[in-house]
């Protein structure tokens, strides 16, 4: 490789807070790591993170957008979703009960990833997330054929 060339490789999309929008930012993800090992992990990921921009922020509101930017380098995809602001809470994993709808998003974020950084204020926050060839995904099925339990979550930096 050339002394001025990188491995390092970063894609954005900024996308208007529709609902419609989420699908859209998984299928690029897929189609941008499309022969990367974590394709699967990280469109799960960009849809989870997608899906709390638009219902915890103002990114959901008309005239509302989220951005996302995919850095791609040998071995490591980093993902960061950024929202408009205006949430009522930061975000954290939570333990949702049995019957809950909702709250289970960023529980799953941290298991699939090596590590979760949340930045930004109520004028808008970035969930960054690391998926490196480190981490074995819970989907990964085991000799025997059978699913691996889910590991407990990674630690929120």
């Amino acid at each position: 490789m050339h002394e001025y060339m990188s491995m390092k490789r970063i894609w954005e999309l900024t996308c208007p807070g529709l609902p419609e929008e989420v699908g859209r930012v998984r299928r690029w993800t897929r189609d941008v790591l499309h022969d990367s090992p974590h394709a699967d992990d990280a469109a799960l990921i960009v849809s989870e993170l997608g899906s709390n921009a638009l219902i915890h922020s103002a990114s959901g509101s008309p005239n509302g957008s989220f951005h996302v930017s995919l850095h791609r380098s040998p071995g490591t995809v980093v993902l960061a979703v950024t929202d408009t602001g205006g949430g009522a809470t930061k975000p954290h994993v939570a333990t949702p009960d049995q019957d809950d709808t909702h709250g289970r998003g960023l529980g799953l974020v941290a298991a699939l990833a090596n590590r979760v950084q949340v930045n930004g204020d109520d004028y808008g926050r970035t969930v960054t997330v690391e998926i490196n060839d480190q981490h074995q995904s819970p989907a990964k099925h085991s000799a025997r054929g059978t699913r691996v339990a889910l590991p407990a979550p990674r630690s929120m930096a």
